[in-house]
């Protein structure tokens, strides 16, 4: 690799948008990737950026937390956004895209680029010299996440996560089933969502059946299974109490049962798969069961008694970096600033904050190149509360994060007094990272990167 040129390793979401922004930089970037010649655990094709837990990249509700970071990337030109609009599915609030779509606008990008040459090959070991990008993300080779480890002397850490199954749109029994978003609410008036109503009997039979059955063994034994908390398989939800499915992913608030007019005793909701609406899958029923037992438990939700699953649930390794104790807020190796972490590896965890890392190594790893100093983004705003987060947060109990507003800074006493409830506060926590966000970009992040 010369001395002059960016290598990125990976091409998921954090590794594409890192390649494609330190291409529109100037850069010229080799891209490596290693599937087709070594597949993972989770992703089925060949193409870039493939989304393998879920098709949502979270909520287009303006005043969150993950529409607050999605609106600082787009800003930035982020390629990943402008995927995602292409490929967009009725999601409610969530930007829910069609995944073939989504990747293939990612692919024709990446190999369309004059200035990103990609290589198909598996590399076991960081690169020695020049300036490379790793974002191999939570499915890291052993060979190299070995390599990892040597280079920085930290033990490597793992969670499990797990992904929804799919159904086919005909198998589902629309005469029980009924079309809803929230509370009435949707982006654009329509109901996105599909509704399985359960009365307390169903539920209560659901519930055993989902206890009894029989899940999937890890396929490491030695590893100690820590599960991300903001992605628990149903079965593990159901093991904290009975209850507890029915105020989590099966919450029946503000869905009324037209044939009723009355909320359901729980719910399990269905979210359109892709573009030709031929697909749908469950949200929130990550699992790590049989498949066996996931079809016969599954079929027992109202509506999905013949449902045709095109996918089951599955669960597989995560590998990330012990980030506050190795990376700087600029992403960079703290004992090599030639080396930049990205995705999942480096402890962030969701699609968002993936991409929204590799767009800031990217940028930063060209800075970097050329001698400049790489960008810090504002405590204030989103980019810059979430690196904070990874490279500053308490060693000792550090897990992924998503972004929320917990890891942005608090409101100062006279905002928050003027703010008169939760919903006022985000606005003016939005309000304050807009203007942080305006004042940071145009005096450094453009003109530092281009040409």
């Amino acid at each position: 690799m010369s001395l002059d040129k960016l290598q990125v390793i990976g091409g998921g979401l954090a590794g594409c948008e890192a390649a494609f922004q330190a291409a529109e930089a100037g850069a010229q970037v080799v891209l490596n990737e290693m599937r087709p010649i070594k597949r993972t655990a989770a992703h089925q094709t060949d193409c870039f950026g493939e989304l393998v837990c879920s098709n949502s990249l979270k909520s287009e509700q303006v005043n969150s937390a993950p529409w607050l970071l999605k609106q600082e990337i787009r800003r930035l030109g982020s390629l990943l956004m402008q995927a995602a609009e292409a490929s967009r599915v009725p999601g409610g609030h969530a930007l829910a895209v069609d995944r073939e779509i989504f990747s293939r606008e990612i692919t024709h990008a990446i190999e369309s680029h004059p200035r990103i040459e990609v290589r198909r090959e598996e590399i076991v070991r960081i690169p020695r010299e020049g300036i490379a990008i790793l974002a191999t993300g939570p499915l890291t080779s052993e060979a190299l996440a070995q390599d990892i480890s040597r280079l920085t002397g930290s033990e490597r850490l793992f969670f499990y996560d797990s992904i929804s199954p799919i159904v086919a749109a005909d198998s589902i029994d629309m005469s029980i089933v009924f079309r809803a978003s929230r509370y009435g609410k949707s982006l654009d008036g329509t109901d996105d969502y599909l509704n399985c109503p359960f009365n307390k009997e169903e539920y209560d039979a659901f519930v055993s059946a989902l206890m009894e059955a029989e899940a999937y063994e890890a396929h490491i034994e030695e590893d100690k299974i820590c599960y991300f908390e903001g992605c628990l398989p149903i079965e593990e939800i159901a093991r904290r109490g009975r209850d507890t499915l029915r105020f989590g992913p099966m919450k029946p608030a503000g869905l009324p049962d037209p044939r009723t007019g009355r909320w359901p005793y729980a719910v399990v909701q269905l979210r359109q798969e892709n573009q030709r609406a031929d697909s749908f899958n469950l949200v929130g029923f990550q699992n790590h069961l049989k498949f066996g037992d996931q079809a016969r438990v599954l079929r027992m939700i109202p509506g999905l008694a013949n449902a045709e699953f095109l996918r089951f649930g599955q669960m597989h390794r995560n590998t990330y970096i012990h980030s506050p104790a190795l990376l700087l807020p600029t992403l960079q190796l703290r004992s090599d600033a030639r080396v930049f972490f990205a995705g999942q590896i480096c402890g962030v965890e969701g699609y968002v904050e993936s991409i929204a890392t590799g767009l800031l190594a990217g940028r930063n790893a060209v800075a970097w190149l050329r001698g400049n100093e790489p960008d810090v983004f504002p405590r204030e705003t989103a980019l810059g509360s979430l690196c904070h987060y990874i490279t500053q947060a308490d060693g000792k109990n550090f897990q992924p994060a998503n972004i929320t507003f917990d890891l942005l800074p608090a409101l100062d006493e006279i905002t928050k007094r003027n703010a008169r409830d939760k919903k006022a506060r985000h606005a003016a926590i939005c309000r304050r990272a807009a203007e942080a966000f305006d004042s940071y970009a145009s005096t450094r992040i453009y003109s530092q990167v281009s040409g």
